[in-house]
């Protein structure tokens, strides 16, 4: 998500022991974590590549959320495109505490290719969030997804994956409780529509589907069916980003989740994320991340976790 305050550095939030090794404020970062703290109020917005789940046992939070003020209740899961700037300005109690928040950070090329779940995904690209209902999802649910990812076993994290898909899927069955309605339902873009985003959702579906492929931006226009131009444009509008931007950032990620997940040859890495050559990954991997591959690498796997 672009603005004209991403041009000034902005300080780094705290980030808890091992949650830094899924969790950044780099945008160009995403992997999936789950971690339960107590909630601290932020100095500043910030913004990062997932869509993100807040569940707020017995306390309600107030976030800055794109420029407006939205709150969130206590012991419902709240979800949203975290690349959306936010920032936590108020914990209000609402029971005897302590407040705990457990965030559930999923990165966003995974909830893109969930299946049957294509209007949260519209709700969410265009910048809505979204508060499920209290009977879908309790405090001792999001305790065992917590106790899943935190085993380290690869299977019930998975699970964990699949029962958020489950869980978003039966939350559409009904209409969606919004605490901010998507900029299309709202009239802030007026020349945005649901259709126009159910068009972008498709570009990004298609975009992470082939990203160790050549994308040119025809191609990937070419799935809506509008003129390239036009498509890009929706594109844009949408995504706050240019298509060709958007997609250096989804083959970063790509190859931030394989540098540290894998054991996979950088060179081989390079070209399962889609980069034409190494020393254009190099360069763009140094430019998003601010460091090399191999030290990205070296410092996961140093970290002490």
């Amino acid at each position: 998500m672009e603005s004209r305050a991403e041009a000034t550095p902005r300080a780094r939030v705290p980030v808890p022991g091992h949650d830094r090794r899924f969790y950044s404020q780099q945008k160009a970062f995403g992997r999936f974590g789950i971690r339960i703290f107590e909630p601290v109020t932020m100095t500043q917005p910030h913004w990062h590549g997932h869509i993100e789940a807040n569940f707020a046992v017995d306390f309600e939070m107030t976030y800055d959320f794109d420029g407006g003020i939205v709150r969130l209740p206590a012991n419902r899961l709240v979800i949203f495109w975290a690349g959306v700037p936010h920032q936590l300005t108020q914990v209000t109690p609402t029971g005897p505490g302590p407040n705990k928040l457990c965030n559930i950070y999923l990165p966003l090329d995974a909830f893109m290719v969930m299946p049957y779940i294509m209007a949260l995904q519209v709700a969410l690209i265009g910048r809505g969030m979204v508060a499920l209902p209290e009977s879908l999802c309790s405090q001792d649910q999001v305790r065992r997804w917590y106790a899943d990812y935190r085993s380290g076993d690869f299977e019930r994290t998975e699970v964990v994956k699949m029962e958020l898909n489950a869980l978003f899927r039966r939350a559409a069955l009904e209409p969606f409780d919004f605490l901010r309605l998507p900029q299309h339902e709202m009239g802030a873009d007026r020349a945005l529509s649901s259709a126009h985003i159910r068009h972008v959702v498709a570009m990004v579906r298609h975009i992470l589907e082939h990203l160790e492929q050549p994308l040119r931006n025809r191609d990937i226009a070419a799935v809506t069916g509008l003129h390239e131009t036009y498509a890009q444009s929706i594109f844009t509008r949408v995504m706050q980003v240019p298509m060709t931007q958007f997609v250096t950032r989804m083959r970063l990620m790509r190859a931030r989740a394989l540098l540290v997940e894998s054991t996979m040859a950088i060179s081989s890495v390079a070209e399962a994320a889609g980069f034409n050559s190494m020393s254009q990954f190099y360069a763009q991997f140094k430019a998003g991340y601010g460091t090399s591959p191999a030290m990205m690498r070296k410092n996961y796997l140093d970290f002490p976790g």
